[in-house]
């Protein structure tokens, strides 16, 4: 038992010592060569935070879509579009506890509530993703890359695939849906061959 305890104390005393250092690294050398550098530095880190903690929302799906813009002056703007009034303001709050963020404009919409919509987003989902297409890589992974927007009829898709025939396929899966009226492919290929 004596062992153990004071193994413990030297674990807390280790921590102590470490945690009482001034911490030096890469941001302190950056600061110093000027604040240019160390601001874009800056504006990068806040936007992986930004990025981290609207990707990690709850009811952040497929059927989504957000994206942040940070400005010099550490504000932040949301765009997007979500099918649940929850999903913006949670996103607004999520972005405005960050310590780094100095203001969040939010320009996140809303889509309108409609069946005829959500039988699209169900039929696009099926469409894309079904077993049998070589789409069904993308969604199993923990927050799919291929992104479903419907706005009355109007499918867009966003998102990254590994190549323009994905691509292809996604919009051409979309597409031959009824109901559909138009398909915006705004999905961007990683590789471009």
């Amino acid at each position: 038992m004596f062992t153990g305890m004071r193994k413990l104390s030297i674990v807390l005393v280790l921590m102590a010592a470490c945690l009482a250092m001034p911490v030096t690294g890469r941001a302190g050398q950056k600061q110093l060569q000027g604040p240019r550098l160390y601001r874009g530095h800056t504006t990068a880190l806040i936007a992986d935070e930004v990025r981290h903690q609207l990707v990690t929302l709850p009811y952040y799906n497929v059927f989504d879509w957000l994206e942040a813009e940070v400005l010099p002056d550490d504000t932040v703007i949301l765009r997007g579009q979500v099918t649940r009034p929850t999903l913006k303001s949670d996103a607004e709050a999520r972005v405005r506890s960050l310590e780094s963020v100095a203001k969040v404009e939010n320009k996140i919409e809303v889509l309108p509530l409609s069946t005829m919509d959500d039988e699209i987003r169900l039929a696009t989902y099926r469409a894309i993703f079904n077993y049998n297409s070589p789409l069904f890589q993308y969604s199993v992974r923990a927050v799919p890359p291929i992104h479903i927007i419907v706005k009355s009829g109007h499918v867009t898709l966003r998102g990254v695939v590994a190549n323009q025939m994905d691509r292809q396929l996604a919009e051409m899966a979309a597409r031959k849906l009824p109901g559909v009226f138009s398909v915006d492919n705004q999905l961007m290929a990683e590789n471009n061959t």
